[in-house]
Protein backbone atom coordinates (compact mmCIF):
# COMPACT_ATOMS: atom_id res chain seq x y z
CA UNK A 1 0.00 0.00 0.00
CA UNK A 2 1.14 3.12 -1.23
CA UNK A 3 1.27 6.05 1.55
CA UNK A 4 -1.06 9.14 0.91
CA UNK A 5 1.64 12.02 0.88
CA UNK A 6 1.28 14.74 4.27
CA UNK A 7 0.97 18.24 3.92
CA UNK A 8 3.78 20.28 5.13
CA UNK A 9 3.13 22.93 7.70
CA UNK A 10 5.73 25.74 7.93
CA UNK A 11 7.99 23.74 5.61
CA UNK A 12 8.08 20.92 8.90
CA UNK A 13 6.99 17.00 7.38
CA UNK A 14 5.08 15.09 9.84
CA UNK A 15 5.60 12.50 12.49
CA UNK A 16 3.95 9.33 12.56
CA UNK A 17 3.06 7.21 15.37
CA UNK A 18 1.03 4.09 15.53
CA UNK A 19 -1.10 4.30 18.72
CA UNK A 20 -0.40 1.20 21.30
CA UNK A 21 -3.10 -1.10 22.92
CA UNK A 22 -3.99 1.07 26.31
CA UNK A 23 -6.98 2.07 28.27
CA UNK A 24 -7.92 5.44 26.64
CA UNK A 25 -10.89 6.62 25.55
CA UNK A 26 -9.63 9.77 22.73
CA UNK A 27 -6.69 10.21 20.65
CA UNK A 28 -5.53 13.34 22.83
CA UNK A 29 -5.35 11.19 26.08
CA UNK A 30 -3.22 8.78 24.08
CA UNK A 31 -0.90 11.35 22.87
CA UNK A 32 -0.55 12.54 26.28
CA UNK A 33 0.25 9.40 27.75
CA UNK A 34 2.84 8.63 25.20
CA UNK A 35 4.66 11.87 25.69
CA UNK A 36 3.90 12.88 29.10
CA UNK A 37 7.06 15.89 28.95
CA UNK A 38 4.48 17.69 26.33
CA UNK A 39 2.04 19.65 28.29
CA UNK A 40 -1.91 18.57 27.30
CA UNK A 41 -2.08 22.44 26.77
CA UNK A 42 0.04 21.89 23.68
CA UNK A 43 -1.40 18.81 22.43
CA UNK A 44 -5.17 21.04 22.61
CA UNK A 45 -3.26 23.62 20.56
CA UNK A 46 -2.34 21.31 18.05
CA UNK A 47 -5.64 19.51 17.53
CA UNK A 48 -7.13 23.17 17.44
CA UNK A 49 -4.89 24.18 14.66
CA UNK A 50 -5.05 20.59 12.40
CA UNK A 51 -1.88 19.76 13.33
CA UNK A 52 -2.95 16.17 14.45
CA UNK A 53 -4.18 14.13 11.81
CA UNK A 54 -5.88 10.11 10.96
CA UNK A 55 -2.31 9.58 8.57
CA UNK A 56 -4.11 7.07 6.09
CA UNK A 57 -7.39 9.76 5.17
CA UNK A 58 -4.69 13.15 5.60
CA UNK A 59 -7.72 14.23 8.06
CA UNK A 60 -7.37 16.60 10.81
CA UNK A 61 -8.55 14.52 14.05
CA UNK A 62 -10.86 16.64 16.50
CA UNK A 63 -10.14 16.96 19.99
CA UNK A 64 -12.83 14.16 20.65
CA UNK A 65 -11.60 11.83 18.52
CA UNK A 66 -12.17 7.90 19.33
CA UNK A 67 -9.26 6.26 20.79
CA UNK A 68 -8.58 3.53 18.36
CA UNK A 69 -5.42 0.41 19.12
CA UNK A 70 -3.34 0.87 15.79
CA UNK A 71 -4.62 4.18 14.40
CA UNK A 72 -2.14 5.75 12.87
CA UNK A 73 -1.75 9.00 13.68
CA UNK A 74 0.87 11.95 12.42
CA UNK A 75 1.65 15.32 14.33
CA UNK A 76 3.71 18.10 13.80
CA UNK A 77 6.31 18.99 16.29
CA UNK A 78 7.25 22.54 17.27
CA UNK A 79 9.51 23.81 19.77
CA UNK A 80 10.35 27.26 21.19
CA UNK A 81 14.16 27.64 20.72
CA UNK A 82 15.65 24.85 18.50
CA UNK A 83 19.80 24.29 18.07
CA UNK A 84 21.21 25.15 15.79
CA UNK A 85 23.69 22.01 13.79
CA UNK A 86 26.18 24.32 11.81
CA UNK A 87 27.44 21.17 10.38
CA UNK A 88 26.30 20.85 6.30
CA UNK A 89 24.69 17.05 5.08
CA UNK A 90 26.87 16.26 1.56
CA UNK A 91 24.27 14.39 -0.85
CA UNK A 92 26.47 11.19 -2.70
CA UNK A 93 23.63 9.99 -4.79
CA UNK A 94 20.26 11.40 -6.31
CA UNK A 95 17.94 9.68 -9.38
CA UNK A 96 14.45 9.66 -9.13
CA UNK A 97 13.55 6.68 -6.57
CA UNK A 98 16.80 7.25 -3.83
CA UNK A 99 18.80 10.08 -2.74
CA UNK A 100 21.50 8.88 -0.44
CA UNK A 101 23.09 11.83 1.73
CA UNK A 102 26.04 11.94 4.31
CA UNK A 103 24.99 13.08 8.00
CA UNK A 104 27.65 15.26 9.93
CA UNK A 105 27.87 14.33 13.73
CA UNK A 106 25.23 16.12 15.76
CA UNK A 107 22.27 16.10 13.35
CA UNK A 108 19.34 13.68 13.84
CA UNK A 109 17.56 11.83 10.78
CA UNK A 110 14.18 12.73 11.42
CA UNK A 111 12.16 15.52 14.15
CA UNK A 112 12.81 13.91 17.70
CA UNK A 113 13.09 15.85 20.84
CA UNK A 114 14.15 19.93 20.62
CA UNK A 115 14.82 18.91 16.80
CA UNK A 116 12.52 19.90 13.80
CA UNK A 117 14.00 21.95 11.15
CA UNK A 118 17.46 21.19 11.97
CA UNK A 119 17.17 17.59 10.65
CA UNK A 120 18.50 15.88 7.43
CA UNK A 121 15.00 15.12 5.97
CA UNK A 122 14.07 18.17 6.61
CA UNK A 123 17.56 19.92 4.99
CA UNK A 124 16.74 17.67 2.08
CA UNK A 125 12.72 18.41 1.44
CA UNK A 126 13.33 22.12 1.43
CA UNK A 127 16.83 21.06 -0.73
CA UNK A 128 15.36 19.20 -3.74
CA UNK A 129 11.76 20.69 -3.02
CA UNK A 130 10.64 17.25 -2.41
CA UNK A 131 8.05 16.22 0.30
CA UNK A 132 7.88 12.50 -0.77
CA UNK A 133 11.14 12.16 1.05
CA UNK A 134 11.00 9.25 3.67
CA UNK A 135 14.20 7.79 5.49
CA UNK A 136 14.58 4.24 4.60
CA UNK A 137 16.74 3.53 7.67
CA UNK A 138 18.06 5.57 10.70
CA UNK A 139 21.46 6.08 12.32
CA UNK A 140 21.61 8.03 15.47
CA UNK A 141 22.42 11.37 15.64
CA UNK A 142 25.48 10.96 17.29
CA UNK A 143 26.43 8.65 14.72
CA UNK A 144 27.65 10.32 11.40
CA UNK A 145 26.97 8.71 7.97
CA UNK A 146 25.08 7.55 5.24
CA UNK A 147 21.19 7.67 5.45
CA UNK A 148 19.43 6.23 2.23
CA UNK A 149 16.04 8.15 1.30
CA UNK A 150 13.10 6.88 -1.35
CA UNK A 151 12.23 9.87 -3.18
CA UNK A 152 9.45 7.71 -4.65
CA UNK A 153 6.13 6.53 -3.42
CA UNK A 154 5.42 4.00 -5.90
CA UNK A 155 8.91 2.21 -5.80
CA UNK A 156 9.39 2.72 -1.52
CA UNK A 157 8.09 -1.08 -0.76
CA UNK A 158 10.92 -2.74 -2.95
CA UNK A 159 13.05 -0.38 -1.22
CA UNK A 160 11.90 -0.92 2.56
CA UNK A 161 11.78 -4.78 1.57
CA UNK A 162 15.70 -4.69 1.65
CA UNK A 163 16.46 -3.96 5.11
CA UNK A 164 13.20 -5.89 6.35
CA UNK A 165 14.82 -8.77 4.86
CA UNK A 166 18.51 -8.46 5.45
CA UNK A 167 19.35 -7.82 2.17
CA UNK A 168 21.85 -4.74 2.67
CA UNK A 169 25.15 -5.09 3.43
CA UNK A 170 26.10 -2.43 5.91
CA UNK A 171 29.21 -1.38 7.13
CA UNK A 172 30.54 1.02 10.27
CA UNK A 173 33.86 2.19 11.20
CA UNK A 174 34.67 2.98 14.89
CA UNK A 175 37.32 4.23 16.50
CA UNK A 176 37.98 2.40 19.88
CA UNK A 177 40.45 1.16 22.33
CA UNK A 178 42.67 -1.62 21.41
CA UNK A 179 41.83 -5.47 21.90
CA UNK A 180 44.91 -7.26 21.63
CA UNK A 181 43.44 -10.60 23.41
CA UNK A 182 41.11 -10.90 20.22
CA UNK A 183 41.85 -12.76 16.90
CA UNK A 184 40.25 -10.67 13.86
CA UNK A 185 37.93 -11.13 12.25
CA UNK A 186 35.80 -11.64 15.27
CA UNK A 187 31.89 -11.99 15.79
CA UNK A 188 30.45 -11.01 18.83
CA UNK A 189 26.70 -12.87 19.33
CA UNK A 190 24.49 -11.56 22.34
CA UNK A 191 21.27 -10.74 23.61
CA UNK A 192 20.69 -7.05 23.54
CA UNK A 193 17.21 -5.74 25.50
CA UNK A 194 15.85 -2.53 26.76
CA UNK A 195 18.03 -1.04 29.52
CA UNK A 196 17.76 2.24 32.51
CA UNK A 197 17.27 4.55 31.84
CA UNK A 198 14.69 3.74 28.74
CA UNK A 199 17.08 5.34 25.91
CA UNK A 200 19.67 2.52 26.83
CA UNK A 201 20.33 -0.84 26.06
CA UNK A 202 22.23 -3.76 27.33
CA UNK A 203 23.57 -7.17 27.41
CA UNK A 204 21.43 -10.00 29.65
CA UNK A 205 21.06 -13.67 29.46
CA UNK A 206 18.71 -15.36 27.12
CA UNK A 207 18.44 -16.59 23.97
CA UNK A 208 21.15 -14.49 21.54
CA UNK A 209 19.45 -11.79 19.09
CA UNK A 210 22.39 -9.72 18.36
CA UNK A 211 25.58 -9.95 15.94
CA UNK A 212 28.08 -7.82 14.80
CA UNK A 213 31.20 -8.98 12.83
CA UNK A 214 34.03 -7.02 13.73
CA UNK A 215 37.40 -6.24 11.85
CA UNK A 216 40.69 -4.23 12.43
CA UNK A 217 41.34 -1.49 9.48
CA UNK A 218 44.03 0.44 11.47
CA UNK A 219 46.25 0.06 14.50
CA UNK A 220 47.12 3.62 16.02
CA UNK A 221 48.83 3.56 19.49
CA UNK A 222 46.30 4.44 21.45
CA UNK A 223 43.08 3.78 19.56
CA UNK A 224 42.23 1.46 16.78
CA UNK A 225 40.04 1.69 13.29
CA UNK A 226 37.92 -1.01 13.59
CA UNK A 227 35.46 -2.43 10.78
CA UNK A 228 31.68 -3.33 12.07
CA UNK A 229 29.29 -5.22 10.06
CA UNK A 230 26.36 -5.92 12.06
CA UNK A 231 23.97 -8.61 10.85
CA UNK A 232 21.22 -7.98 12.91
CA UNK A 233 20.23 -4.28 13.81
CA UNK A 234 19.54 -3.91 17.17
CA UNK A 235 19.38 -0.29 18.79
CA UNK A 236 22.49 0.83 20.08
CA UNK A 237 23.62 -2.53 18.66
CA UNK A 238 27.60 -1.45 17.51
CA UNK A 239 27.90 0.57 20.88
CA UNK A 240 26.72 -1.93 23.02
CA UNK A 241 28.97 -4.78 21.63
CA UNK A 242 32.11 -2.78 21.73
CA UNK A 243 31.58 -1.48 24.96
CA UNK A 244 30.77 -5.09 26.28
CA UNK A 245 34.17 -5.93 24.63
CA UNK A 246 35.86 -3.72 26.89
CA UNK A 247 36.63 -1.09 23.88
CA UNK A 248 33.48 1.58 24.23
CA UNK A 249 33.51 3.89 21.10
CA UNK A 250 35.53 7.20 21.80
CA UNK A 251 33.53 9.73 23.40
CA UNK A 252 30.28 7.40 23.69
CA UNK A 253 27.84 9.25 26.33
CA UNK A 254 26.25 6.64 27.18
CA UNK A 255 28.31 3.08 27.03
CA UNK A 256 29.21 1.58 29.03
CA UNK A 257 28.00 4.31 31.51
CA UNK A 258 25.79 6.62 31.43
CA UNK A 259 27.41 10.34 31.40
CA UNK A 260 26.48 14.03 32.13
CA UNK A 261 24.97 15.55 28.69
CA UNK A 262 28.13 18.27 27.64
CA UNK A 263 26.91 20.22 24.23
CA UNK A 264 30.81 20.48 23.75
CA UNK A 265 31.64 17.18 23.93
CA UNK A 266 34.07 15.56 21.29
CA UNK A 267 31.62 13.48 18.99
CA UNK A 268 30.78 9.80 19.13
CA UNK A 269 33.40 7.98 16.84
CA UNK A 270 30.97 6.10 14.67
CA UNK A 271 30.66 6.16 11.05
CA UNK A 272 27.93 4.53 8.88
CA UNK A 273 30.93 3.79 6.13
CA UNK A 274 29.20 2.65 3.21
CA UNK A 275 25.77 0.67 1.70
CA UNK A 276 25.09 -1.98 -0.71
CA UNK A 277 22.71 -4.45 -2.37
CA UNK A 278 20.90 -5.36 -5.79
CA UNK A 279 18.11 -2.74 -6.71
CA UNK A 280 15.29 -4.27 -6.68
CA UNK A 281 14.17 -2.47 -9.79
CA UNK A 282 16.99 -3.45 -12.25
CA UNK A 283 19.21 -6.24 -10.43
CA UNK A 284 21.83 -4.25 -10.77
CA UNK A 285 24.63 -4.05 -8.09
CA UNK A 286 24.74 -0.47 -5.98
CA UNK A 287 27.51 0.57 -3.99
CA UNK A 288 27.65 4.14 -2.10
CA UNK A 289 30.85 4.90 0.29
CA UNK A 290 30.86 7.94 2.56
CA UNK A 291 33.40 10.80 2.13
CA UNK A 292 33.35 11.21 5.89
CA UNK A 293 36.47 10.38 7.78
CA UNK A 294 36.72 9.88 11.56
CA UNK A 295 39.66 11.15 13.29
CA UNK A 296 41.33 10.42 16.59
Amino acid sequence: MIRRPLPLYDGVSASRLQLPPGPWRTVLEALCARFPQIPRSTWESRFARGRVLAADEVTPLAMDAAYRVGLEVAYYREVEEEPIVAAVERIVHIDAHLVVADKPHGLPVVPAGGFVRQTLLHRLIERLDNPHLVPLHRIDRATAGLVLFSAEPGTRAAYHALFREGRIDKSYEALAPPLPHLTFPYVHRSRIERGVPFFRMRECAGALNSETRIDVRERMPDCWRYRLEPVTGRKHQLRVHLAALGAPILHDPWYPELREADDHAPMLQLLAASLAFEDPLDGRRRRFDSQLRLQP
